[in-house]
């Protein structure tokens, strides 16, 4: 999964970014990797792949990872080049969901770059932006397509719904809520423009340390945060980037510890990540032994065969069955061979469709 973090100058965002990929490869001993400045991968915390490395003690237990891209250069005008302009835009486009820093607090010592604090206003300037890139792709396309159309009828079928999306962006709004016709040939040429605004949108609603342990609830600005996101199905979490900065610097014990006295159960880190899992439709499931523990990561929906080849292509092709435990009960019965003997380990086919928390082993002949 890879997340692209923007936000306007000054609300918090490369803050969040520093915070969010240090905490996370520290609180699961995952190795910080950085693929270049301004890219880290981190671990997504996950107890259940700890205590089952603890049962079957597994020389390795890898959790799954998030990528987080924190997208620099985003101000007013970077869609026709300013601040960091095209490349910004050329980094977005790659990432899975978007995750938009909002400026939720007040401080006159931190200056807001429209000189006030208003989150709504802030989201619609970067969603103008996005929406004037995506402009472009769908003017060059148009370009291409129209000269053609009137002699193929399956270019005058895309170039109708390229300026049907046109018309939806130029009215301010995001693609993500056209209605796309009920037409296959549409559906997949929508998802190949690869429009910036039909990505998913996570906000981060960035509070000050006394908006936290509520939630932000009575913050005015969280609540128009909320209420705009539920007009576009999108998710909101609070946040105090500041907080998460001070959490980064301490080890578990102490990271749990601080957030009791702060009225807290999770971390910034565990709420955008099950956030992002929640929007993306995702779920893990877990393969565990001697060599190695593992949590993989998949649509809902999917079934055994599909699960197998994220492991290897060989275990989708050759699949012949599935041995299915769920966590909680092997964790109770204390191994496999136990589990078996109880009765509850099932034996799923093709049609099985694998379920968060699923811990699999898989038959497979090639």
């Amino acid at each position: 999964m890879k997340l692209g973090i923007v936000g306007l100058p000054n609300v918090g965002k490369s803050t969040l970014f520093n915070s969010l990929t240090k905490a996370g490869a520290e609180s699961a001993n995952y190795p910080f990797c950085t693929i270049d400045p301004n890219v880290g991968i981190v671990a997504v915390p996950d107890e259940r792949i700890k205590k089952l490395g603890e049962m079957y003690h597994s020389k390795k237990v890898t959790p799954a990872v998030v990528e987080f891209v924190d997208i620099a250069g985003l101000v007013r005008g970077a869609s026709k080049g300013e601040g960091l302009g095209n490349q910004f835009l050329a980094n977005i486009r790659e990432v899975d969901a978007i995750v938009h820093v909002v400026r939720c607090f007040e401080d006159a010592n931190v200056v807001h770059v429209d000189g006030s604090v208003d989150p709504v206003r802030d989201i619609e300037t970067i969603q103008l932006e996005l929406i004037f890139s995506d402009l472009e792709v769908l003017e060059r396309r148009i370009a291409k397509v129209a000269k053609q159309a009137r002699m193929d009828k399956t270019l005058a079928k895309e170039l109708e719904l390229l300026n049907g999306v046109k018309a939806h962006l130029e009215a301010e709004k995001p693609a993500k809520t056209y209605e796309i016709p009920e037409d296959e040939d549409m559906q997949a040429w929508f998802g190949g423009y690869n429009l910036l605004t039909a990505k998913p949108v996570i906000y981060a609603a960035n509070v000050a340390e006394d908006d936290l342990a509520g939630d932000g609830e009575g913050n005015p600005h969280v609540s128009a945060v909320r209420e705009l996101a539920a007009g576009e199905q999108s998710e909101v979490f609070v946040i105090c980037a500041q907080i998460e900065q001070e959490i980064a610097e301490l080890d578990d014990e102490e990271k749990i510890l601080f957030l009791e006295d702060l009225g807290l159960t999770e971390s910034g880190l565990e709420k955008l990540i099950a956030a992002s899992y929640s929007l993306l439709g995702l779920i893990s499931y877990l393969t565990a032994g001697e060599d190695e523990t593992r949590a993989w990561t998949i649509r809902k929906g999917t079934k055994a065969p599909q699960a197998a080849g994220k492991i290897h292509s060989d275990f989708e092709r050759g699949f012949i069955r599935a041995e299915v435990v769920r966590y909680q009960d092997l964790l109770d019965c204390k191994s496999l061979a136990a589990a078996r003997e109880k009765g509850i380990v099932g034996l799923e086919g093709k049609e099985y469709v694998v379920q968060d928390g699923d811990v699999i082993l898989f038959r497979f002949n090639v």
